[in-house]
């Protein structure tokens, strides 16, 4: 009997035509041309350049022998510590009857849409893996698209204006913030307006904020301050604990949304059963309050908010737009202004830009078709964290105790990084 041929009929509708996760295919594809000795600035994977804090590694150590399955929803010391780290953060009280643990928030996020019957709605640009996801479960999509003049972010305005062409309509609208990929966050006052919007028409506000411990002033505002009974909370230890291998995420809910909780975890009963039993015990030491840990958080948001603005006026001074970065460790340039200069090159789309830079320099950049913009659009994500985060935590301790990290700090702690927009300002202006 011949073989059967790989034919294509026997997938999913849903998943034809889905590629690798963008941010995923890039950190792939640089470890490639690394392999073949080429020199790659890895500006395009956004992984925190951070160690585990020590006091939490410490605490893996002590519980790497636990092999028993954990509860569905999460170990309960964790949960409990979650609720009161945002009681003592964002002044939000919730139990831990309200928070559900997952491999990721990633993993959450997609059962949060396949548990909720609704459409979601994405401002853009934003992370690669939101949409795929509802793709891949059939649910629609609406694209909100947001301006540079707003440093692209969602507006009250636009909010109302989606809601209000179908009130009765059930939603789950994403805000994240300090964002991916560009860097920029919210007003309190604006979280405040988009608040009464959302309690308007009833929507469900997931708020993703994974890199909310790495606002640059730490000075992080959750929404659901604001709007408690109807936002869903979303981190986990990937970004502010540089723990991104390990796998663990959460949500946090309101105790209005239970029943939601309840049916995710059904979902997760079914699926991934529970988080890794020795994780979830390291995280407990995340998520209490250990002196050593602020230390670590207010020494990387110092490292981060001195990397992103210095790099930051590199791009200004080259005449490419970027919101100023407030948090995270992401740059989002826009390089419109050599729009005629790269098109007689013939480049006249991201992907384009971002498969010439990586050719022509080394410098591996995330075009923004993959983060929802027109595919014309010559913007980028660029991520600064190709840098050595150990030996940075270890100069702002020591060199620069008490001191702001300035222009020489930079220029020591990150030289690949300096030497990769040294290659892309070249590269601009040979045409």
């Amino acid at each position: 009997m011949a073989k059967r041929q790989n034919v294509r009929i026997d997938l999913n509708l849903n998943i034809r035509g889905l590629k690798k996760s963008a941010t995923l295919a890039i950190n792939e594809q640089s470890a490639a041309l690394s392999a073949q000795g080429r020199q790659v600035y890895r500006l395009g994977f956004g992984q925190s350049p951070f160690p585990v804090p020590e006091p939490v590694v410490e605490r893996l150590r002590q519980h790497a022998h636990e092999k028993d399955y954990l509860p569905v929803k999460g170990l309960q010391a964790l949960r409990e510590a979650i609720a009161g780290f945002y009681q003592r953060r964002q002044g939000i009280t919730r139990t831990a009857e309200d928070v559900l643990i997952g491999p990721g928030s990633k993993e959450l996020l997609f059962i949060l849409q396949l548990a909720y019957y609704g459409d979601l709605v994405i401002p853009t640009p934003s992370w690669v893996s939101y949409s795929p996801q509802a793709i891949i479960l059939g649910r629609r999509v609406n694209w909100v698209k947001t301006h540079q003049e707003n440093d692209w972010r969602l507006t009250p305005e636009e909010l109302e204006q989606l809601c209000a062409q179908d009130p009765e309509r059930p939603r789950i609208v994403i805000l994240n913030y300090p964002a991916n990929p560009t860097g920029a966050t919210y007003t309190t006052e604006r979280l405040k307006k988009l608040a009464e919007v959302a309690r308007r028409y009833k929507v469900i506000l997931l708020s993703d904020e994974i890199y909310g411990e790495l606002h640059h002033s730490g000075q992080h505002v959750s929404i659901a301050r604001y709007y408690p009974e109807g936002t869903i909370i979303s981190s986990g230890l990937s970004k502010w604990c540089g723990a991104g291998g390990w796998r663990l995420g959460m949500f946090v809910f309101p105790e209005e949304l239970r029943w939601l909780l309840d049916a995710m975890a059904i979902v997760a009963s079914e699926t991934f059963t529970s988080t890794s039993a020795p994780i979830q015990y390291a995280a407990v030491e995340a998520f209490k309050p250990h002196p050593d840990i602020e230390q670590y958080l207010g020494d990387a948001q110092r490292i981060l908010r001195a990397v992103g603005r210095h790099f930051h006026n590199r791009l200004t001074a080259m005449r490419v737009f970027a919101p100023k970065p407030q948090g995270g460790f992401y740059l989002f340039p826009n390089f419109a202004f050599y729009e005629g200069v790269l098109k007689q090159r013939g480049v006249t789309n991201s992907g384009q830009l971002c498969e010439r830079l990586l050719e022509e320099t080394g410098v591996a950049l995330l075009p923004s078709y993959d983060f929802g913009r027109p595919s014309e659009e010559l913007t980028a994500r660029l991520s600064y964290v190709d840098f050595d985060g150990a030996r940075a935590l270890e100069a702002a301790r020591e060199g620069y105790r008490g001191r702001n990290l300035d222009e020489a700090f930079v220029k020591a702690c990150c030289p690949e990084m300096t030497e990769a927009f040294d290659r892309v300002q070249q590269w601009l202006q040979a045409g």
